[in-house]
């Protein structure tokens, strides 16, 4: 999957699109979905053009890195999911739906979660 400078997060973060900000930091941006999965739900993007968690670790800084990796504990810890708990998944590629062609983090807290994934069949 290649980046595509038009999605919408890029359109977000260009101040082309609103969104409902939880939190921002020079390298990261994050706020609720528009189509909330679970009573939070919030996406934290990197700022800088990167497709997925592979581009990311290959190609962002150190600071961007940290950055991004903070700001999950951040909205975490304002949603107050830290002591119930919460989830941060990121899908990469087709096989795992990734819809939007920029790397995004989903925080999902609020309620139970139940299984991460359904067991393979044996």
């Amino acid at each position: 999957m290649a980046y595509d400078p038009n999605n919408i997060f890029a359109k977000i973060l260009r101040g082309e699109i609103p969104c409902d900000k939880v939190y921002e930091d020079e390298h990261t941006l994050a706020f609720n979905d528009i189509n909330p999965q679970t009573p939070t739900h919030v996406l934290v993007v990197p700022k800088g053009p990167y497709v997925s968690w592979t581009d990311f670790s290959e190609r962002a800084s150190d600071a961007e890195i940290a950055a991004l990796v903070r700001a999950v504990g951040t909205v975490a810890k304002q949603a107050g999911a830290v002591e119930e708990g919460y989830r941060v998944l990121s899908n990469a590629g087709a096989n795992a739906n990734q819809e939007v062609p920029h790397l995004h983090l989903h925080v999902f807290a609020g309620r139970p979660l139940g299984r991460m994934v359904a067991k393979a069949k044996e």
